[in-house]
């Protein structure tokens, strides 16, 4: 969404960057942030991701100065405002819930800020930055008489006509529906390309972190366990965590056995497979490796050895599930737990059904091999509900009521 009518200049200068040097947060009992160092450039589009409890929260709520950190610093633009009052940091926060007044009009809400810092043209300033948004033409409305989605634009347009260094994004998306929140997604990536300023989004949403963001830390236990672009990320997770958070990934445990100047191969339960060095994390002893769903396929027949290609099986179909763009198997091998395949529908053709006997082959150069010692059933389920045997849809009904909760 773009307007050539408003220009970066018509709202910031420039963002600032953000940097968090040795930031701790404890309460009693329990740390919530521990020892986090982080550096957010200016400009950027930054993702914070991770489950309930990590200390996404915590962090924007330091950043923000609704609390106070435990230890640590946090400059923005290279100040240091880490004792500075929320209201007097160049920082605006963009809630799930939007928090408008109801008894202003549209025009009245964006611009409220401005007036009471009596700032010159507060009108025209708050016009503009409707335009952004698009929704100059409501200008005259409640709130009452916006969709959710429309809300949430006007909440975004006042937090920009302040001109922020930093804007802060906690969970802005959480109370739309899908097609809504997937819309809001591009156009506040859009938003963010217009009037260049540092975004710090807090979701643990992994589609919106990686459909918006620049760069995403993955954030687990007050720490981040890997932070990248969100391809890195996505095809080469260093951590079971971060493999089975972001995304879903089969993951298979075993020894080492061989070993060249290209690849490793490792033995699980049996199945020989191979990770190319420059993807592995660890290259010797009990190592934890992995494939995503979308990059295995299945045959009928016991495929022919070759170079380059992984094969693992024979195993059965215990779960199919049909979801337009593509089929999701849940295959049952001896000796592992459930493996995920996802195959693209993109021909019509023969599916595979329940009980039917079948392999499992990928490029070896699609495989990872993660940091971890191998043991990943307690510090990264492989699913939601944490039951490995479950089908598909009952993790899927169990992923919905944990978001819901959330929300």
């Amino acid at each position: 969404m773009t307007n050539s009518a408003v220009s970066r200049g018509d709202f910031a200068e420039a963002g600032a960057d953000l940097e968090l040097v040795g930031i701790s947060k404890r309460f009693p009992g329990f740390t919530a942030i521990d020892d986090l160092d982080l550096t957010i450039p200016a400009g950027s589009f930054f993702a914070l991701l991770g489950p309930s409890g990590c200390g996404k929260t915590t962090t924007l709520r330091l950043i923000a100065g609704l609390e106070e950190p435990t230890a640590g610093r946090i400059l923005i633009g290279g100040k240091d405002v880490t004792r500075t009052k929320a209201f007097q940091r160049p920082v605006n926060t963009v809630f799930q819930s939007y928090a408008l007044f109801p008894h202003m009009t549209i025009l009245e809400n964006v611009a409220f800020g401005l007036k009471r810092r009596g700032v010159k043209d507060a009108t025209r300033l708050a016009h503009e930055a409707l335009q952004l948004v698009e929704l100059d033409h409501v200008s005259a409305r409640r709130p009452s008489q916006l969709s959710g989605g429309q809300q949430q634009r006007v909440a975004l347009a006042r937090a920009v006509v302040n001109r922020p260094a930093l804007l802060l994004l906690d969970e802005p998306l959480g109370a739309l529906d899908l097609k809504l929140r997937r819309q809001m997604q591009i156009e506040l990536k859009d938003i963010q390309s217009e009037v260049g300023l540092t975004f710090l989004h807090v979701t643990h949403d992994q589609e919106e972190a990686m459909t918006m963001a620049d760069t995403v830390a993955v954030m687990n236990k007050g720490q981040i366990e890997q932070m990248g672009a969100p391809q890195e990320l996505y095809e080469l997770p260093r951590t079971a965590f971060v493999a089975t958070f972001l995304g879903q990934s089969n993951l298979f445990t075993g020894q080492v056995v061989s070993s060249n100047a290209d690849s490793i191969t490792v033995d699980s339960a049996g199945a020989r497979i191979t990770v190319p060095k420059p993807r592995a994390e660890r290259q010797s002893g009990l190592v934890t490796v992995g494939v995503r769903p979308e990059k295995v396929s299945l045959t009928s027949t016991k495929p022919a050895e070759a170079a380059g290609v992984n094969v693992v099986g024979p195993g059965r179909i215990s779960d199919v599930s049909f979801s337009g763009v593509s089929t999701q198997y849940e295959v049952t091998i001896a000796g592992h737990g459930p493996i995920s395949v996802f195959e693209q529908n993109t021909s019509i053709s023969r599916m595979h059904h329940d009980g039917d006997e079948v392999w499992l082959t990928w490029s070896v150069e699609h495989s990872f091999g993660l940091a971890d010692e191998g043991d990943v059933e307690h510090d990264a389920p492989r699913f939601v509900d944490d039951t490995p045997t479950t089908s598909i849809a009952t993790r899927k009904r169990a992923q919905l009521k944990a978001e819901l909760e959330e929300g």
